[in-house]
């Protein structure tokens, strides 16, 4: 009795000692390593900019892959997905590959949509590519979870302001945040997946009394010479810049900040770790700015739930 009994407990000691050591090498491997695929266009270019130093600093192994096109909304994505398995060469527009190429290259954790922003505030312009990339994706990495990248609203100066859809325009920045953010939401729900926030964090930023960025209503854009610009403090866009001798307005992609506001977004959200512990920052953005820039992620990502 005694030596079965022994036996026993040296049984369970040996399985606990395997199940202790799986436990942490459970942990390593998801706290601590991450294989991220995006598929997007200039947008997710400029969220995931700064995303491999914040990972660094983190102590966070990051792999991204990418099939990103300039401009690209999720139907022509999925047009390429369609000419690839069509044996169409047009199919392979990722730098000679298709998106099934791209996707089979290892085992990949994470894996991200979004719509081209200039549709985003249309809910129709999602469907069926949505649903069809989705599907497609779990097909070739079924292990892997797909999540949607929340894409921002353009600079309150945009002129027009701007189509967000077909034959849809918003008045402004406001309500094109409002209309794409409940677009991407109600996709969302409708694939189960969850969303990062970096269209919410812009809001935040540009609507929080201490950060907003204002328009310089005093400087003349029509007699401007290099290298006189406008006040543009606090701005997340790219805004004014000279090309040459021209001055040049963008007010849709990221500058460095927004750049670093949409990176701390996706590091909170991916590694749920709290952005507000690191240091870096990129050039030209004031250490105060990137210090209220970091709250912002962490409070974003915390307040839906993610």
């Amino acid at each position: 009795m005694k030596k079965q009994y022994s036996n026993f407990l040296k049984a369970f000691v040996t399985l606990a000692i395997i199940l202790q050591c799986l436990v942490v090498v459970g942990q390593t491997k998801d706290g601590k390593s991450l294989r991220l695929f995006l598929i997007g266009n200039s947008f997710s270019q400029n969220a995931s900019k700064y995303l491999p130093q914040l990972a660094k600093e983190g102590g966070f192994d990051l792999t991204i892959g990418r099939a990103e096109l300039p401009g690209c909304p999720l139907h022509k994505h999925w047009e390429l997905v369609e000419a690839a398995e069509a044996n169409d060469p047009k199919g392979k527009a990722y730098n000679g590959k298709s998106l099934k190429d791209l996707l089979s290259e290892g085992k990949w954790d994470v894996v991200t949509i979004q719509q081209a922003s200039i549709l985003s505030g249309d809910v129709e312009t999602y469907r069926p590519y949505a649903r069809k990339l989705y599907d497609y994706i779990k097909k070739v990495q079924p292990e892997a979870e797909v999540v949607f990248h929340q894409t921002w609203a353009y600079r309150s100066d945009a002129p027009g302001f701007t189509q967000i859809g077909k034959g849809i325009y918003a008045k402004d920045d406001t309500e094109m945040w409002q209309k794409s953010r409940a677009a991407y939401h109600t996709i969302a729900s409708e694939l189960g997946i969850r969303i990062i926030p970096v269209g919410d964090a812009f809001r935040k930023v540009t609507t929080s009394k201490k950060t907003a960025f204002k328009k310089d209503t005093r400087f003349n854009t029509k007699n401007a010479v290099k290298p006189a610009l406008p006040n543009q403090k606090n701005s997340l866009h790219v805004g004014y810049q000279y090309n040459k001798e021209k001055l040049d307005f963008d007010s849709h992609h990221a500058n460095n900040a927004g750049c670093y506001l949409g990176g701390l977004v996706w590091y909170t959200f991916l590694f749920k770790a709290n952005p507000t512990k690191l240091s870096f920052k990129p050039e030209g953005v004031d250490e105060k700015f990137a210090r209220q820039l970091r709250k912002a992620a962490n409070r974003v990502v915390e307040d839906q739930g993610n």
